[in-house]
């Protein structure tokens, strides 16, 4: 129960939460705090578990909001996998390893979710030309992906670093 009142907890989880209703303004297509959410999750979450759940239970209920589609199953195993991505990074954290574990999230989100809109559409034939015609179409929202995902991992880990140095006592554990 001590885990659930820790205001390092709380502040991590907040920080998703407002990375999640940032989905409701306006942006570029593709520009959003998705893997970033589950990248700073994975990476900052004291528990495995938490690590990989919150932010996909977060991610679930704004898409209660935006609406579902055929390649959720994809979206959210590309998010689960960006989380083990931020379990990498756990150990590893400075900014150089940020900018890569977000550049190695963006592309394998890029990888699983084209392949499944391959998969679950007929907009492209299901052999290798369509699966490479899906990827090639897709390059424009990959782009917004990538610095998106710079972007809001810069924001999500900036923001957190800042609070850690300037105020300690924030993320402290309570005694609760």
């Amino acid at each position: 129960m001590k885990e659930i009142f820790n205001n390092r907890f709380l502040f991590i989880t907040g920080m998703i939460v407002l990375g999640a209703l940032s989905r409701f303004i306006p942006h570029l297509p593709n520009f959003t705090p998705l893997a970033s959410m589950a990248l700073f999750g994975g990476a900052l979450y004291s528990n495995k578990t938490k690590a990989f759940l919150l932010p996909l239970f977060i991610l679930f209920l704004s898409d209660l909001f935006i609406g579902f589609h055929a390649t959720m199953l994809f979206v959210y195993a590309g998010f689960l996998a960006i989380a083990g991505i931020g379990l990498w990074l756990k150990k590893r954290l400075s900014v150089a390893n940020v900018i890569v574990a977000a550049l190695l999230s963006s592309v394998l989100f890029f990888v699983l979710t084209n392949f499944g809109v391959w998969v679950m559409y007929d907009f492209y034939p299901k052999n290798f030309a369509g699966l490479t015609e899906a990827y090639v179409a897709a390059l424009p929202f990959f782009r917004n992906d990538l610095l998106g995902n710079l972007f809001y991992s810069g924001v999500f880990f900036g923001v957190y670093y800042w609070v850690k140095t300037t105020y300690p006592q924030l993320l402290a554990i309570s005694s609760r």
